[in-house]
Parts: C-alpha cells; structure tokens; sequence
C-alpha cells in the first residue's frame, strides 16, 4: 500500500471516528446508543481474543518465570540456610542438653565420694598400641601428671602426659594399666589389669582382669570391685567403682586367683569426664558405687500346683478330695492299741 495523500487522509478520518466513538461510549455509561455496537463487537471480537490470549499467556508467564528465575534460587538458597541454622541450633540445644546431665552425674558421683574434681570433654582417641583418649583440659587448669580420671559412672585411667590445655589419658583397658582394687563387701584385694583394644568391642573378651592376693578368698559372679588408692592418693585416689565379676577362673593351685571383670564405663562412650585433682579426706569405701538393681519379682505358684494339696480318690470311688500330703487315710492309719 502507498503512502499517499488520500491514505493519510483516510486513516485520519478512521481515528477520528473512533475517538468519537469511544468518547461517547465512554460517557453514555450502561445508557451508551453505541451498546448495541459493543454487543456486536464482544460477540466477533471475543473468540479471537481468548484465542489470541490462550497462545500469548504462557509465553508471557514463562518469560516472566525466567526473568523472576534469579530471585527464586535467592530466596531458596535463603530458606536453605535459614533451616539449616535452625537444624544447627537444635542439635547444639540436644548435645548441651546431654552434656549437662552428664555433667549432674558425674558431679553427684564425686560428691559420694568426697572428690575436687575438674571437668573436662574427651577431644580426640589414642591412634597407637596404647588406649588412650585427650581431653581438653591441661596444665593452664591445674591438670598434672598422674591423676585420677573417671566418669558419672566409675574410673576412665590415669592421666599420662599434660600440656598447657590438653592431657593424654590412659584408660583402665590398657594392656600396661595396673590398679590396686578391693572386693565389695570381703575387702579383699588384688590387681585389675587391663586385656587391650581387643576386650572393647567383642563380647567373648572382658576387658579387665582381676587377680586376688588369696588364692583361697571367696569371690562369685557378680561382686562389685573399687579401687584401693594408691601411696599418696597417685595415680589412683579410693572408692572410685571399677567394674562387675563376670567369670572367675578356678584355681589349680597358684598364688593368685583371677576373675573376669565388666567395667562400668562405656570407654567406646566417653564424653564427659572429670579429673579429681584433690583426694578425699577419707576413704569412701563403697559409697560410690551405685544402688544394686531390684531382684525381679517371680509369680507364686496356685494352690493347685502346691504337692501339699493333690486330689485323691475316695475308697469308694466318690467324688476326689483333697488331703494335705503327708496325712493318711483311714483305712491305713494304725490303731490306737498297736
């Protein structure tokens, strides 16, 4: 088509009328005369926009959805980091939750037993032939070399090496660990030795032995075992609770007689420990150890199931009854004059 004259004309005139159309539209309102016109216009006009707006709509939101694209990764990446802070801060809220009950046990227990002790956390484990632990307290907290260590529920080992605020401990398992101890209640005493890292994790293994002094002392499964103290209170301060007998060998004629020990120390556990870096003023004995477990209760047996009371027949074949074993029946009873 030309760009002449008459098209500019013609196309002037068109915007003119329907300018003038709009504008009455506009003012007349519901009452408009160009209703009619608007009826007519819906009606032919319609179908083609919603055809026109079916096609363009989804362009027109995936091309927004690309250029929000940035902002939604952004506001991901922010809910992403804001939940894993919050994940964060409940793990730190568990672990200080146990850490502070281990720390009420192991406070209760050196109250038992009259211990100055420092708490301190395991850090890190021996990688060598030693078993050993690290625990983050050293010189500078007034850690020194040969204390005893232990835990809410008996003795960890001794303390090896120290530095300015770390120290290596030995755990009792150790192969070279040496520690006087007495029985509970006999008061007899011996030698806890250590079996090694093979007496952690297997459960044919004990990780202790115990040798008593008297071949001939009595000893049985289940006698609990503390610590005797060692000369000056170092390495090993009194009463602390060592472990349960398990198995004891018997003897074949030697000096010494050996029981197989549990310890009560989880050392594949540790945490929460503390260092005692006073002694008591006196031996607990066995105030430490803890409360013995209940014997569980066993049914009685029925009335029925007792041999004292057992149906019998009567002579004459009657209904049975019941006699108190022992008594006899009147047929069998002797005479008064035999």
């Amino acid at each position: 088509m030309k760009d002449t004259r008459r098209t500019r004309v013609v196309l002037a005139a068109l915007l003119v009328v329907a300018l003038t159309m709009i504008t009455i539209d506009h003012r007349g309102g519901d009452d408009s005369p160009l209703r009619g016109l608007r009826g007519i216009g819906a009606a032919v006009f319609g179908p083609v926009e919603r055809a026109s707006a079916s096609v363009v709509r989804p362009v027109g939101d995936t091309l927004e959805a690309i250029g929000d694209a940035p902002g939604q990764q952004r506001r991901a990446d922010r809910l992403q980091r804001e939940n894993q802070r919050l994940r964060e801060q409940l793990r730190a809220m568990r672990l200080d939750e146990d850490k502070s009950a281990q720390l009420e046990r192991l406070l209760g227990t050196a109250g038992m037993g009259g211990y100055k002790v420092l708490a301190a956390q395991v850090i890190s484990a021996g990688q060598g032939f030693e078993d050993t632990v690290t625990i983050d307290a050293g010189s500078r907290s007034g850690v020194k070399r040969d204390m005893t260590v232990l835990s809410a529920e008996g003795l960890v080992g001794r303390v090896t090496r120290v530095g300015p605020a770390t120290a290596t401990v030995l755990l009792a398992t150790d192969q070279t660990s040496s520690i006087g101890a007495r029985l509970e209640g006999s008061k007899e005493i011996g030698i806890v030795q250590g079996g090694g890292r093979r007496g952690l994790g297997g459960q044919s293994e004990t990780p202790l032995r115990f040798q008593l002094l008297d071949a001939a002392a009595p000893i049985h499964v289940g006698q609990r075992i503390v610590t005797l103290g060692s000369q000056g209170q170092r390495p090993y301060v009194p009463g602390v609770p060592i472990g349960v007998v398990e198995r004891v060998e018997r003897s074949t004629g030697g000096l010494t007689r050996t029981a197989y020990v549990r310890p009560f120390v989880r050392f594949t556990r540790l945490d929460v420990v503390a260092v005692v870096v006073a002694p008591p003023k006196k031996d607990p004995r066995d105030a430490v150890l803890p409360p013995r477990p209940k014997p569980t209760a066993t049914p009685s047996a029925s009335p029925s199931s007792s041999p004292s009371a057992r149906p019998s027949r009567s002579p004459r074949g009657g209904t049975p009854e019941t006699r108190p074993s022992g008594s006899r029946s009147p047929s069998t009873e002797p005479n008064a004059g035999d």
